[in-house]
C-alpha cells in the first residue's frame, strides 16, 4: 500500500525533498501458459472402456417407414389327458365254489359272552371311578370349606389382636408421653437447682477473692485510727500520763 500523502520518518528531522519523480511500483507479471486448443479426455481406468455417445445439437430425421400388417390366430383346443387306470394283474388259478351254513363258524350266544364281560367289568369300574371322584370332590369342598372358616376366623383374631396391639401401644405412648414430660419437668427443676447453685457459688467465689484484699486493709485502717491497741502498751500510757496528771494537779 502506497499512499503519496503519507510521509514515512520520524516526526522530529526535517522533511527530506525528492530531485526526481517517484518511480511507479512495479506490478506483478503474470506467467503466459501455453493455451491447449481441444483438450483430451483422460485415459479410462484400467479394466474399463469409452463409449461413443451422440453429442451433436441437432436430431436426425428418420424418413424411412417400416410397412406393419395386424393377423388375428387361434391356439387349437388342449384336451386334458385322462387318469391312468388302476393295474389289474392277470387272474390265475381255477374258481371253486364252497357253502357255508348259519353257526358253522361263529355262535353268537357263545362268542358274545366275553365281550359282554369285557364291557360290563368296563362299565362298572368307570361308575365306581366316578362315584369315588365324586366322593373326592366332596372331601374336597367339605376341607376347603372348613378351611376358609378357620381362615376367616384366624383372620378375625388378628384384627382382635392387633386392635388389641394399637390400643396397648397407644396407651403406652400416652404413659410415655406423661412419664417424659414430667422427666422433662425434673429435669427443667434440676437445671434451675444447677444453675442457681452456680450462681450462689460464683457470688461467693467473688466474694471471697474481693474480701481476700479488703479485710488485711479494712484491719489496717482500724489499727491505724486507734481501735486496735496492745493493752500493757495502753495500760503504760495511762499509768504515765495519769501519774503526771495527778502530781501536776496537786502542784497547781
Amino acid at each position: 500500500m502506497c499512499d503519496r500523502r503519507v510521509v514515512r520518518g520520524n516526526t522530529y528531522a526535517l522533511p527530506l525533498i525528492q530531485t526526481c519523480a517517484p518511480k511507479e511500483p512495479q506490478r506483478p507479471k503474470r506467467k503466459n501458459f501455453p493455451r491447449k486448443a481441444n483438450t483430451a479426455s483422460p485415459s479410462p481406468v484400467k479394466g474399463r472402456l469409452h463409449i461413443e455417445v451422440q453429442t451433436e445439437l441437432y436430431l436426425e430425421e428418420l424418413s424411412e417407414r417400416v410397412e406393419e400388417i395386424e393377423a388375428e390366430i387361434q391356439t387349437d383346443t388342449f384336451i386334458d389327458r385322462p387318469k391312468t387306470p388302476l393295474f389289474i394283474p392277470a387272474k390265475t388259478g381255477l374258481d371253486v365254489t364252497t357253502q357255508i351254513y348259519e353257526g358253522d363258524l361263529f355262535d353268537f350266544d357263545i362268542e358274545v359272552v366275553p365281550i359282554l364281560e369285557v364291557i360290563v367289568g368296563k362299565t362298572i369300574e368307570q361308575s365306581l371311578l366316578e362315584i369315588m371322584e365324586e366322593e373326592e370332590l366332596a372331601n374336597l369342598r367339605e376341607q376347603q370349606r372348613h378351611f376358609e372358616e378357620l381362615r376367616s376366623a384366624e383372620l378375625v383374631e388378628q384384627q382382635r389382636l392387633e386392635e388389641h396391639d394399637r390400643r396397648q401401644k397407644e396407651e403406652g405412648l400416652k404413659q410415655n408421653l406423661d412419664c417424659k414430660e414430667n422427666r422433662i419437668s425434673q429435669q427443667r427443676a434440676t437445671l434451675l437447682v444447677e444453675k442457681e447453685t452456680a450462681r450462689k457459688m460464683a457470688a461467693r467465689a467473688l466474694a471471697k477473692s474481693y474480701l481476700t484484699d479488703l479485710v488485711p486493709s479494712v484491719f489496717d485502717g482500724l489499727r491505724k485510727s486507734g481501735y486496735f491497741y496492745d493493752p500493757v502498751e495502753r495500760g503504760r500510757i495511762n499509768y504515765c500520763f495519769v501519774k503526771s496528771l495527778n502530781g501536776s494537779a496537786f502542784l497547781s
